[in-house]
């Protein structure tokens, strides 16, 4: 056989039949073929989930974002530049082609290119503004969410197509596509088995193709014989096992029933709920996203789906005889975000067991009507978050507790408690004429004379809360109904629950593409309980009407005998509660669809009693022909809260991320102590020598399957030469264990880890030999 021609490219020697197309690559265009074809099984298993605002059109972009990308590896690795330089670059067009094509998705196919890429930009800061600056529970804009999730696609290409056509690592490509993929499969309850298929045949064939390859290339260097007839080998036992693999994998997938690793997320569950509740604010809302489990949080996001299970949620002892039925509540919000409700720069306050709740707090009841006490016993069985469950105001628990409050005189919002059984005292309105009962005059009567701060907590609204269809329903509601806040509430709680033209539907999904899910609501009169209960409470602040949002548990299946009330998590429930003074806060909930779960004993209308007169504006009061000639600020809102209730500024916001900035560094420095200090486990030469190769193939200067031991040292000493004789006693160690069939002494283990020890650190100068790296392919 002739020798090789020294203008081969390096790398591995290359089949003579392959030489005459130079534009062709080396692997084979098929190669190029699967690598593209599992990359976009990443893409279309995003589009499929239509995480944003659950429109699966919006995600065509993901596709043509994860070809582009590919290709761009590809090809950055076919000229020869260094690693960096490709991802730079490759960085630098996604940075010009993926504005646009989500601006192409903001505008429509109609703008030019500079219209789409403001498009982006000012979806991106408004989204930002949101989140940092105003702090809001979440935002109404969309693009920032298809352009993070356009770059993951793009980023799961570019990485492929180097690491396959660059790095020689198909397997690096394989992992990393397969975990993203993999990662938003668990994320959606969607049918996504196929292209699981799909990534695993595109990914197997890029194996065994680059495994036939790098065996072809070794055999032509070697002169072992007819190195096209090896290649050929390889490949028809690569088919033949990836066929047998995927037809076997179809096989379990549709017999197995078995779940052999579901009790290693025993006690997960919670932490899961938990996790996702903090970040949902930075969630895109759409799509189906699989149920990590039921549980309350500082937030409350009225997504397009309302997902829940019958599992077990918690058991509620009540006296026997007591028949009473009752809302759990778990927690209230203040604030309202277009598409989410949250609380005001809530205050925390720590409550000893047996100490009274709500002792100096704005909310403290009053003696104004009769209330009576009751005892219950709570046992949370599944993840619903550490929020206590109680009827309106608990007055005691037998357990340390934190109190949640917003506003400065601290008006009640949640309490939290880190034990699961706990048993709380509560004070519960009595309802009816008698012994000065709560009646439905008696509210009547209350009178519009709100506390300051209670109008400055439950009356702002953001801009654009209510639309034109809103707005009539508000219009409508007030011509029928009147101004009086009970007569008011009363009867927008009986239109939603009650008429026709408004129907539950747990699943609204791509129903609407406007700011505020209030609006929405009004405009296809569809959704659940958050939906129903939202529109409620904004109306009702629109009016002048202090009103918040309240989640919990609907009353729950009791037995008579034991008094044992068991609630699964598909009571999880929504509904308004609304200010009157004098008597706090009273439950009214609007859900139709047949889920009102309405308590049994309404209210009775009682003596007539003549209503208290309304506040002087002089007081602070807002008033509803008021509302709309408040100001606006800087950012379009109308009635912000101002004091102790304002929202986070810039000032505190750069604060934060210099303090992140801080924690990085320092985090950082510590890695690097821990990475200098080495490994405290054994020590073997096979593993150093492994660990070597790895450290410097990240930087590109990994060995070549044609290289000996002593070869690749050598090769890798001429870059780093003051590292040779670390290198030259790794190589020895590995050569002496794995050929000569030698044991390490005690001293020959402590040069080795010292010798790693100095590695660990000396190579990461790779990083900045770039110009080298041709050297050690040579």
């Amino acid at each position: 056989m002739s020798a090789v021609p020294s203008d081969v490219a390096p790398g591995p020697i290359l089949p003579s039949r392959l030489r005459g197309v130079p534009l062709a690559p080396v692997e084979g265009w098929f190669t190029v073929g699967f690598v593209v074809l599992m990359c976009l099984t990443v893409a279309w298993s995003l589009d499929d989930a239509a995480w944003v605002l659950g429109n699966r059109a919006w995600g065509d972009l993901y596709a043509w974002g994860a070809l582009v990308a590919t290709l761009t590896g590809f090809l950055g690795a076919k000229t020869g530049w260094p690693r960096w330089l490709v991802h730079l670059a490759g960085a630098g067009l996604a940075a010009l082609v993926l504005p646009v094509m989500v601006g192409s998705v903001l505008v429509g196919d109609g703008g030019t290119v500079g219209t789409m890429y403001k498009a982006t930009a000012d979806s991106a800061f408004n989204a930002w503004r949101d989140l940092a600056i105003l702090n809001r529970a979440s935002t109404t804009q969309t693009g920032h969410y298809l352009l993070a999730i356009g770059i993951i696609a793009w980023s799961v290409g570019q990485f492929a197509g180097y690491a396959v056509f660059g790095h020689r690592r198909p397997l690096d490509a394989v992992i990393v596509v397969g975990i993203v993929l993999i990662g938003n499969m668990a994320l959606t309850v969607n049918e996504q088995l196929w292209y699981l298929v799909i990534f695993s045949i595109a990914a197997l064939c890029v194996l065994a193709r680059s495994h036939a390859f790098d065996e072809e290339a070794t055999w032509i260097r070697r002169r072992m014989g007819d190195a096209g007839a090896v290649r050929s080998i390889y490949l028809k036992g690569g088919a033949v096992f990836i066929t047998t693999a995927v037809f076997g994998s179809l096989v379990l997938t549709a017999s197995a029933s078995s779940a052999p690793l579901s009790g290693a997320w025993a006690g997960f569950d919670r932490t899961i709920v938990e996790w996702s509740r903090s970040l949902q604010r930075f969630l895109p809302f759409g799509g189906a996203p699989r149920p990590t489990g039921f549980g309350f949080g500082n937030q409350a996001n009225i997504t397009g789906q309302w997902i829940i299970n019958n599992q077990p949620a918690v058991r509620i002892t009540v006296p026997p005889e007591n028949r009473d039925r009752y809302y759990w509540r778990a927690v209230a919000f203040d604030r309202f975000d277009l598409n989410a409700w949250a609380w005001t720069d809530p205050d925390a306050i720590e409550r000893d067991a047996g100490a009274t709740v709500f002792a100096t707090l704005g909310d403290e009841p009053t003696d104004v009507y009769a209330r009576r006490d009751i005892t219950f016993s709570v046992e949370v069985v599944g993840p619903i978050g550490d929020f206590l469950l109680s009827p309106l105001d608990p007055t005691t628990i037998d357990a340390p507790s934190t109190v949640q409050v917003v506003g400065a005189p601290g008006r009640f919002s949640a309490v939290q408690l880190d034990s699961s059984t706990y048993t709380v005292a509560a004070a519960v309105p009595v309802l009816g004429e008698d012994d000065n009962g709560l009646t439905a005059n008696r509210l009547k009567a209350a009178g519009t004379d709100y506390p300051v701060d209670i109008e400055q907590l439950y009356l702002p609204l953001p801009e654009n809360a209510l639309g034109p269809n809103a707005r009539r329903l508000l219009q409508q509601a007030l011509a029928d109904y009147g101004e009086n806040p009970y007569d008011l509430a009363f009867g927008i709680e009986q239109r939603l629950r009650h008429s026709p033209e408004f129907r539950y539907d747990d699943d609204v999904r791509g129903l609407c593409e406007g700011p505020s899910a209030v609006e929405c609501f009004a405009t296809h009169r569809r959704g659940y309980c958050l939906h129903y209960a939202s529109t409620m409470a904004v109306l009702l602040r629109e009016a002048g009407v202090p009103a918040r949002l309240a989640e919990g548990f609907l009353p729950g299946q009791r037995n008579p005998t034991t008094g044992v009330e068991t609630i699964a998590a598909s009571a999880a429930h929504a509904w308004v509660e609304v200010y009157f003074p004098g008597f706090g806060w009273y439950a009214f909930d609007p859900t139709g669809g047949g889920l009102e779960g309405q308590i049994d004993q309404p209210l009775e209308e009682g003596p007539v009693v003549t209503p208290a007169p309304s506040v002087d504006a002089t007081l602070g009061s807002i008033r509803p022909d008021e509302r709309a000639t408040d100001p606006v600020n800087q950012f379009g809102d109308r009635n912000l809260p101002t004091g102790p209730g304002a929202t986070r500024g810039a000032g505190d916001a750069a604060i934060l991320v210099v303090v992140a900035i801080l924690l990085l560094v320092g985090l950082a420095g510590l890695a690097f102590v821990a990475w200098q200090r080495g490994p405290r486990g054994e020590v073997t030469a096979e593993g150093v020598w492994r660990s070597v190769g790895r450290t410097a193939g990240r930087f590109g200067f990994g060995p070549r399957p044609q290289q000996t031991v002593y070869e690749y040292a050598g090769t890798l000493g001429d870059v780093l030469p003051a590292h040779r004789p670390e290198l030259e006693t790794v190589a020895r160690a590995k050569v002496e264990v794995a050929y000569g069939r030698h044991e390490l002494g005690d001293d020959a283990r402590r040069t080795l880890r010292e010798a790693q020890r100095q590695l660990r650190v000396g190579l990461l100068r790779l990083a900045l030999r770039r110009r080298d790296r041709r050297r050690l392919k040579g």
